[in-house]
């Protein structure tokens, strides 16, 4: 099943002769405290670890992050950690989303695809930077709920499917960049097999013990060098079926 961002349709209002053209939730993050806390999550847990690179910080600091966590959270929403999203899964921590966009190295003409779709947030910091986002999600609700906040959002660049991550998205292949928000045991070789010479791969691999790797397709083969140590939800869906096949 796949869905397209089909985008949305500006309200225009009239007032004092004036016509203003607003997307229903563009204003949503705008409010002064949203700002500040944004403003205050970028300088002081994302620039302070080293992630510099100026898009990324800036789409940081643009996103609503707020409006992608469940409302009784949204006061936390800024704060350095996950949060829960529901289906068991999780929003992942601000400096982390930041990382790893970064370390995809992007130029803003890319076609990215993103495995676990979760809230939708990293997609739509990813849809600041690139050309085109398309993001996988296995569960059904959480894919519909994550478009249409980015459908309301107005975020057009962003395509939609539910399935297995591990099988990435062949019929959009090849991709400039894949970064992958739930951990294998390995690194999926559809995933490989998807990714363009030059492109990089960020992925989260391993059991309980978790390390975020960069994996860089060369004419060669693969290069992969470890980041730091994570901790992401497992991935499910096929990468499990192959688990218990080598057990």
């Amino acid at each position: 099943m796949i869905w397209r961002n089909l985008g949305i349709r500006n309200r225009v209002f009239v007032v004092s002769g004036l016509l203003l053209a607003l997307a229903p939730m563009r204003l949503w993050g705008q409010t002064s405290g949203f700002v500040d806390q944004r403003r205050s999550m970028v300088e002081e847990q994302i620039l302070r670890r080293g992630v510099s690179e100026r898009k990324v910080l800036g789409a940081m600091e643009e996103v609503p992050r707020h409006v992608f966590v469940p409302e009784p959270l949204r006061d936390q929403a800024y704060a350095d950690g996950p949060l829960s999203i529901g289906s068991g899964q999780t929003i992942t921590q601000p400096y982390i989303v930041a990382l790893m966009t970064s370390l995809l190295e992007l130029d803003g003409d890319e076609r990215v695809l993103e495995i676990g779709t979760g809230s939708g947030y990293q997609a739509a910091i990813l849809s600041r930077l690139v050309k085109d986002v398309y993001t996988v999600e296995i569960r059904e609700e959480l894919g519909a709920k994550a478009q249409k906040t980015l459908d309301d959002l107005g975020y057009t660049n962003v395509h939609f499917r539910i399935g297995d991550g591990y099988q990435g998205w062949p019929e959009a292949a090849p991709f400039d960049g894949i970064m992958v928000t739930a951990a294998p045991d390995r690194v999926p070789e559809p995933l490989i097999d998807q990714l363009k010479v030059g492109g990089k791969l960020v992925i989260p691999v391993g059991d309980f013990f978790q390390d975020l790797l960069v994996v860089t397709k060369t004419d060669e083969g693969i290069e992969q060098r470890e980041i730091i140590p994570v901790r992401f939800v497992p991935m499910i869906g096929e990468v499990e079926s192959d688990a218990a096949d080598d057990r």
